[in-house]
This record gives structure tokens, C-alpha cells and sequence, in this order.
């Protein structure tokens, strides 16, 4: 939120570095320029400090404002010399003669000499200014809109985890604790629920370091968040508070309240994504309707159309097109919020385990922590170090399985040895002309073996670590339902955990038996849940998780408690299976768009062009039984090349092939890299295809 004094935010940005020291002396520079231009109590003013505020960023609306300033007037006058020297580059030079400028009459001949002799001076001045009003527009503007898009992307988390906010919120409120208990555990679960905590956090420092009272900083906070449902929801608490009512009855009309929402909201997204998919047959249907206007076009000998035209369509407008359209998705379905981890609270028992996400894959662990104070923990260090190697090298697999992305490291050389080699032995052609000679076998080295080396090996191991940790919450409801019925019994939760594991098969339960045996040989179990939970780290996992631990440290009977967690998850099923139901039509209706476009150019390919060529070889028998006309006159060889047509095709093809797979992924599981296994299987179908064609 925006402090209150410009010397405040002046001295907190300074603190930051000499970066921020010079971009407060810019400020400063340009606050007097701001002083004459705005008004303090103009509405632009109050947005952008509203925004400010929302955002979470620090600087006063004066500073900011007056350093967006600097920037545009900086960037304005770099990209005015630039025109200038642009615009004499073209117009006093005569590269680009102008005889009149508006076309309009005149019998003053002074007048007419007049304006010849500054028609040249007035364009490059106007190419200047014209330069120099995109250039502060895009300075200052791209500055100002920087509030605006983080208080954006906050407002979207906020709305995505509020619904599992408020039941986090009721099950602690069922568990027995207070109006302020629960504020301030909301406060502390930032690594679960992100910017609502975060919105928490606010309210809880205004009350211990402002001295003031809660509800002031409850209303206060309604007013600033950038969430309208949050700041809804802090007004109605806020006058249950007031009014001394039952806060547990409020939390649970909440909680059902924002799980409808929650399906309102899916719902709405799902059939945005349907209009999005029947856009994307229309516009990947463009470049392939461009490319048959433009090769019929070729072959009409005063036809100005040019090879270059072609390949702008293949190279250029394809994957323009895919991309975006993939950011217009983006724009609607958003990845699932959070990374997964849980950490320890600092000082607690158990806080020495390996509970948090830790440096990466490299890292050792516990060990990392005292090396340097003692050679002993150096010596430590280095087995610990050999010891991992070890096992990874044993079981190489699993370490891929667990990271996916380290296969890169060895794909990626891989790839490009093969293409290098390839290049040097002759196999593959070097020239374009090499190219358009063996199309197929060309692209295949250029294209296909890079993309099989690295996408297979890829894909499966990502999609073995997805399966992987989401098998453990395939039976995350029905095992939450019985844990609540066992814990109604009288059984604490270890001892829930113990009897769900006897009597249930599946992963989770095998979890649940690993907790336990953690647990009777020392372990807390707050440690070994958290330590679960980051073994997978799914943030649907993770925010059930969060609250099973709270939840567990206040009683050891929380019935209640178990059944919010179950009916917060059984409604995350229910949104996910209707995900997964609606976007497999929309993967349908991509992969038939494409399998449509390779048909139709390969109908082009065979019946149009080739036919086209045929004629052409028998253009004089034609002539000679009377019935070819101009086209059999035509010399269709200075018009088309077949070869070059076919390469272009064979490449449209399959740059279509693995566009449409990515988006196929991302609009399944809002993944880009979900997209590798159907680029593949697209790309793959388009060679076999073309194969067959050609």
C-alpha cells in the first residue's frame, strides 16, 4: 500500500540500491513537470494510487507518477532523434520524392515556393514528432500500467484461492479458535494461500505495529484489497463481528457460498474456452485459404505474386497465429496458483527436517546448513554428495522422473551432435536448394530428429512425475471421509491414520502408514504431514494439508474439521472432472481442424498442383487436338515450382502439427509443456502423411 509522505516512500525505495537511488533523483528531477501537469485530487491521480496500493508496491503516487514521466520524456527523446534522422534518411536525401502534400490548388506563386521549401523540413519534423509521441506514450505508459497489472494478477490469485481460503478459515473456526486466532493463522499460511494471506498479513501488522484495533484494520483492508469478493467478504465479517454473531454459522454459509461461485466461475471459463475453440478453426483455416489464393494466383502469368509472400505465410503467419492464440487463452485459464511446499515455522520441534523445498536438486539437505563451521560437516558434506550420485546413478529414471526437465541436459547435445554430424557427412542438405531437392529427408534431419530427441524423452518423464504425484490424490475425498469417521470414533488422528491405512488400499494409504511409523520413531506429526505433503507438492494437496496441521495442534478430535476438508475436495473433483470433460472436446475439435488442413493440402498437393505440372509436360499433345487454349500456351515453369510448393506445404503442415499440439496441452491442463506428447503425435502424422503424398 502507498505510504503517506513522499519522504517515506523516498527513503524506502533509496534503501533498495543505487538503482532505486536513481530512479528517485529521476522522480525528483521530474516533480515539478508532474506538479504543473496533474492534479493531486484528479481522479488519474487517485486510480493510480489506489492501484499503488493494490499492488502492493511503495512508492508514493507523486514519486511514481514523476519518474514515469522521466522515463517517457528519456525514451520520447531517444525514439524523436531517431525519427528525425529517419525521416532526413528519407526525405532529404530524395529517397522518397514528395510533390504535394495535400493536393490543394494555389495561385500564389510566393506562397507555392514557400511551402516547396519547407515541404522537406516539415516531413522529417513531423516523422520526429510523431516518433517522439510514440516514444514517451510507450515510456510512460508502459510505467503507469505496472500497478495496474500487478494489482491485476493479485486480484486473480485472491478470487482463485478464496474459496479454499474460507474453508480453511471455517474448519479452524470449528476447531475451536477465535475471531483473531483465525486472522492470524490465515496471516501465517502465505505459502498455501498466497495473496489472501498476504490481504491477512495487512490487517494483522496494522494491529500490532499501528496500535490499531482489528476492526479498523478489517475495514481499512476492505477498502484497499483489489478483490471485490475479498473485500466483500471482510465487510460481512467485519459486521459479525460487530454485532457479536455466531462467526462459525457466518464462515460455513461463506464456504458453500464461494464453492457455487467456484463452479459458477469453471463453468464460465469452460464455455469461453469452447468460443476459443471454434475461433481457432477459423483462424488456423486463414493461412491455408491464403496459401491456395496466392499459388493459384502464381500460376496467371500478370499475377504479382511473389515466392516471398508464400513463405511470410508459412514461416511467418503460422505460428504468429498459434502463439496468438495461445496468449488469448492464457488470458482466461490460468495455472493453478502456488507451488505446492510447506515450510516449518521458525523455532519449532521439528523444524530441522527436510519440510521445505529446499535449494533444488543439488541440494543435501540438513547438511548444507552447518558446512563451514566444522571440517567434520565438510567431510559429511562430500559423502552426502557422493551418496546422492550414487543414487542416481543407479536408478536414473526416478531422478528424471522426479525432474524432468534435467533431461534436457543431455537431449538437447544429443540433438544437436546428430544434426552436426548429419551436416558435415553430406547426409543433409545444406542449401535451400538441397532442400527443395529432398524435402522429406531434409526436414526430418532438421526438424523431426530434434524434436523426437528431446520432446519423447521429455514428455514421458513429465507425464510419469504428473501421474506420479496425482495418484495420491485420486482417493484424497474418500480417505479424508474416513479419517473424519474413524476421529468420530474417539481415535486421535495418528491412530485414524493407522486404521485408514489397515483397512484402505492405494498410495495415500501407504502415506498414511509412512506418517505413522515417522511419528513412533520421533517424528511430530506436524513434520511428517508437511514432509508428505512436499514429497508431491500439488497445491490442492498442500492447502489440505495446511489445514489438517493447524487444525491438529489445537485438539486431537477434529471431526469437523476432516469433513470440511473432504467437502472442499470433493468439490475441487467436481470442478476437475467437468475440466476434463469439456476441454477434451476442445482437443477434438483442434486435432480434426488439423487433420482437415493436412487433407485439403494434400489435395492441393496431388490434384491441383501435380495435375497442374502433368499438363504442362503435356501442353503441345493438348495444343495439338485443339482443346488447351491460353492454357495450354502457358508456360506454367516461369510461374510455379513445383518442388519449392511442395517443400512449403510438407513445412506448413507440420509447423501446424506442433502448434496445434501445444495448444491442445495448454487448453487441457493449462501446460505448455502438456502440449510436447500431442505435438509429437500431430507432427508425426503430418510426415507419415506427407510421406505417403509425396
Amino acid at each position: 500500500m502507498s505510504l503517506g509522505t513522499d519522504d517515506g516512500a523516498r527513503s524506502g525505495v533509496s534503501a533498495s540500491g543505487s538503482g532505486a537511488s536513481s530512479a528517485d533523483g529521476l522522480g525528483d528531477a521530474f516533480y515539478p513537470l508532474y506538479d504543473r501537469l496533474f492534479d493531486d485530487d484528479g481522479e488519474f491521480v487517485a486510480d493510480v494510487e489506489t492501484k499503488l496500493g493494490q499492488a502492493r508496491m511503495t512508492d508514493t503516487v507523486e514519486l511514481y507518477l514523476s519518474r514515469a514521466l522521466g522515463i517517457g520524456f528519456i525514451s520520447g527523446l531517444a525514439l524523436w532523434l531517431i525519427g528525425l534522422t529517419l525521416g532526413y534518411g528519407i526525405f532529404a536525401t530524395g529517397l522518397v520524392t514528395v510533390n504535394e502534400l495535400l493536393g490543394i490548388p494555389m495561385q500564389n506563386q510566393t506562397l507555392i515556393e514557400i511551402l516547396d521549401a519547407l515541404r522537406v523540413p516539415a516531413l522529417v519534423f513531423s516523422t520526429g514528432l510523431v516518433f517522439g509521441t510514440i516514444g514517451f506514450a510507450l515510456g510512460f505508459g508502459s510505467l503507469v500500467a505496472i500497478p495496474y497489472s500487478r494489482a491485476s494478477a493479485r486480484k486473480r490469485e485472491i478470487n482463485m484461492l478464496l474459496t479454499d481460503s474460507v474453508s480453511f478459515m471455517y474448519a479452524l473456526s470449528v476447531g475451536g479458535l477465535n475471531q483473531l486466532e483465525i486472522i492470524d493463522a490465515m496471516a501465517q499460511a502465505d505459502d498455501t494461500y498466497g495473496e489472501v494471506a498476504k490481504e491477512f498479513q495487512s490487517i494483522v501488522k496494522e494491529t500490532e505495529y499501528f496500535d490499531v484495533d482489528y476492526r479498523t484494520a478489517i475495514r481499512k483492508q476492505a477498502l484497499e484489497t483489489p478483490s471485490d469478493e475479498l473485500s466483500q467478504f471482510l465487510t460481512d465479517m467485519l459486521s459479525i463481528v460487530n454485532s457479536g454473531g455466531d462467526m462459525e454459522s457466518f464462515l460455513e454459509d461463506k464456504k458453500e457460498k464461494h464453492m457455487r461461485t467456484a463452479k459458477q466461475e469453471q463453468e464460465l471459463t469452460l464455455e469461453t474456452l469452447e468460443l476459443f475453440g471454434e475461433m481457432y478453426m477459423t483462424l488456423s483455416l486463414f493461412p491455408l485459404l491464403l496459401i491456395i489464393i496466392m499459388v493459384v494466383m502464381q500460376m496467371i502469368p500478370q499475377a504479382d505474386v511473389t515466392n516471398e509472400m508464400l513463405y511470410m505465410t508459412v514461416y511467418g503467419l503460422i505460428p504468429l497465429t498459434g502463439i496468438g492464440f495461445l496468449v488469448l487463452v492464457s488470458t482466461v485459464k490460468h495455472d493453478e496458483p502456488g507451488d505446492g511446499y510447506l515450510s516449518m515455522n521458525v523455532g519449532e520441534a521439528g523444524d530441522r527436517t527436510e519440510t521445505g523445498q529446499q535449494g533444488g536438486v543439488l541440494d543435501l539437505g540438513l547438511v548444507e546448513q552447518f558446512t563451514g563451521d566444522y571440517s567434520v560437516f565438510a567431510r559429511i558434506k562430500n559423502r552426502e554428495g557422493t551418496h546422492a550420485t550414487l543414487e542416481v546413478l543407479k536408478q536414473p529414471h526416478i531422478f528424471f522422473r522426479d525432474n524432468p526437465l534435467f533431461t534436457l541436459a543431455l537431449t538437447v547435445p544429443t540433438a544437436l551432435v546428430v544434426v552436426a554430424t548429419a551436416m558435415v557427412n553430406g547426409s543433409a542438405p545444406t542449401s535451400w536448394d538441397g532442400l527443395v531437392a529432398n524435402p522429406i529427408w531434409g526436414t526430418f534431419v532438421y526438424v523431426y530428429v530434434p524434436l523426437y530427441i528431446v520432446a519423447i524423452p521429455l514428455s514421458i518423464f513429465r507425464e510419469w512425475n504428473v501421474r506420479h504425484r496425482n495418484t495420491v490424490v485420486n482417493q484424497l475425498s474418500e480417505d479424508l471421509r474416513k479419517l473424519s469417521s474413524a476421529n468420530d470414533t474417539g481415535l486421535t488422528l495418528l491412530e485414524s491414520l493407522k486404521s485408514v491405512a489397515e483397512t484402505t488400499s492405494g498410495k495415500l494409504a501407504r502415506e498414511f502408514e509412512m506418517m505413522h511409523t515417522k511419528v513412533n520413531y520421533g517424528t511430530s506429526l506436524k513434520a511428517a504431514l508437511i514432509e508428505f505433503n512436499n514429497k508431491y507438492h500439488i497445491p490442492r494437496l498442500a492447502r489440505t494439508t495446511r489445514l489438517i496441521t493447524e487444525a491438529q495442534e489445537a485438539s486431537n478430535q477434529i471431526t469437523d474439521v476432516l469433513r470440511t476438508a473432504a467437502r472442499a475436495s470433493e468439490n475441487h473433483d467436481d470442478i476437475e472432472r467437468e475440466r476434463k470433460s469439456r476441454t477434451r472436446m476442445q482437443v477434438v475439435i483442434i486435432i480434426m481442424t488439423f487433420m482437415t488442413v493436412l487433407a485439403v493440402i494434400a489435395i492441393l498437393k496431388t490434384q491441383f498442383i501435380d495435375t497442374m505440372a502433368g499438363l504442362e509436360a503435356g501442353g503441345g499433345d493438348v495444343d495439338a487436338a485443339g482443346g488447351g487454349g491460353e492454357l495450354a500456351q502457358a508456360d506454367l515453369s516461369d510461374n510455379i515450382n513445383v518442388d519449392m510448393l511442395s517443400v512449403l506445404f510438407f513445412h506448413a503442415v507440420t509447423l501446424q502439427g506442433i502448434i496445434s499440439g501445444f495448444i491442445c496441452g495448454y487448453m487441457r491442463d493449462a501446460d505448455i509443456l502438456s502440449g510436447l506428447k500431442y505435438a509429437v503425435a500431430l507432427s508425426t502424422i503430418a510426415l507419415v502423411g506427407w510421406t505417403l503424398v509425396a
